[in-house]
């Protein structure tokens, strides 16, 4: 009785760390993906250098 009760709690402790390591792995690989949206949108969030975007050239 006392290794079927032994055996089902590590069986419940392994699950239980699997679980808790793929949330990490999914928490951080989230991370990394909104750092890089971030670096990639930078420059696209800046600031027109003086002169451009004031005005539509139609006959460009």
């Amino acid at each position: 009785m006392n290794t079927d009760l032994a055996s089902s709690l590590m069986t419940a402790r392994t699950a239980q760390t699997q679980h808790s390591i793929q949330v990490a792995i999914v928490k951080k690989q989230h991370d990394m993906q909104t750092q890089l949206l971030d670096m990639l949108l930078q420059p696209a969030q800046a600031a027109l250098p003086a002169g451009q975007g004031a005005q539509v050239d139609k006959t460009a």
